[in-house]
């Protein structure tokens, strides 16, 4: 069983800053593809950043060059790093690992509001 674990969120404001890390279990981290998604009220939950295992990494259009995803293998954790966060940026957060290109498991999410 893969264990997911959020932390980071918390309330910033336009322009501030956070990182997220994703504890997880195993060697889910070094062996998987890894992803940070986020669902805002009312919206479909979307993919936001992944990092595969060669190291790869895409984002989703509206964060590129703000948002930067990462892993450290020792520590089994993934990370995203927000800069420039905007109000648009609000969500809960849910790390994703997914295992023999199939199987998704999710962390419990993490509460990131941008708000004045």
């Amino acid at each position: 069983q893969v264990q997911l674990v959020e932390s980071g969120g918390g309330l910033v404001q336009p322009g501030g800053s956070l990182r997220l890390s994703c504890a997880a279990s195993g060697s889910v981290v070094s062996s998987n593809r890894m992803a940070w998604y986020r669902q805002a009220p009312g919206k479909q939950r979307e993919l936001v950043a992944a990092m595969f295992t060669g190291g790869s990494t895409i984002y989703t259009d509206s964060v590129k060059g703000r948002f930067t995803i990462s892993r450290d293998n020792a520590k089994s954790t993934v990370y995203l790093q927000m800069n420039s966060l905007k109000p648009e940026d609000t969500a809960v957060y849910y790390c994703n690992a997914r295992l023999r290109a199939t199987i998704d498991y999710w962390g419990q999410g993490t509460q990131v509001t941008v708000s004045s």
